[in-house]
């Protein structure tokens, strides 16, 4: 009886960990202190997805504290009809990274990654780096250019080569605040145990 007990609160344990994001994302080394266990490790993920693409670790997070504030299940506020009934959402945007559907079937089908999941950490920044990796080498942003990387991860690449963004002072601000967030993981990565 007693190994059962404690089989169902390791696996409550490591759901409850899994389903949840870290208290704190402003500091890099906490968020990959939050998530180094047994079953989840957040800056091994992080760390292989750079080798793979090439994209900087705080690049990565930076784009998913960003997108997601590091909650698995996230999605865009629903619009509302009439001005209080909840309706459809603007758009299909989901998970750590916020990727579209399309975006997504066209990553799975890329990558071979057919089991690939948005609320899966693992995944999802393995779909950031390669996204990332996409559109510098679609528009030559270089992979260390933070500011001009968060552009054309929320415009795609068309829409960052068609200049969408300048018209969007908005999207300017949050990808000016994505740099300062890069910027800041990257100097306290230097730090991290």
């Amino acid at each position: 009886m007693r190994i059962r007990t404690l089989l169902a609160l390791v696996l409550l344990a490591f759901v409850a960990s899994c389903a949840t994001a870290p208290r704190q994302t402003r500091n890099i080394c906490a968020v990959f202190d939050q998530r180094d266990g047994l079953f989840t490790n957040w800056q091994r993920a992080a760390e292989r997805t750079e080798k793979k693409y090439g994209v900087p670790v705080p690049i990565l997070m930076a784009t998913m504290y960003t997108e997601s504030g590091f909650q698995p299940n996230a999605r865009p506020p629903r619009t509302k009809l009439f001005g209080f009934i909840p309706w459809t959402r603007p758009s299909t945007a989901y998970g750590y990274s916020q990727a579209l559907d399309g975006t997504w079937d066209h990553y799975q089908s890329a990558t071979g990654n057919w089991a690939a999941r948005r609320t899966n950490f693992a995944d999802a920044i393995d779909f950031i780096g390669w996204y990332h990796s996409q559109n510098s080498q679609m528009t030559g942003i270089p992979l260390n250019d933070a500011y001009r990387l968060y552009l054309a991860y929320y415009s795609g690449p068309k829409g960052y080569m068609r200049g969408d963004w300048q018209s969007n002072p908005q999207l300017q601000k949050t990808a000016q605040r994505f740099a300062n967030m890069a910027a800041t993981y990257q100097q306290q990565l230097q730090g991290c145990n």
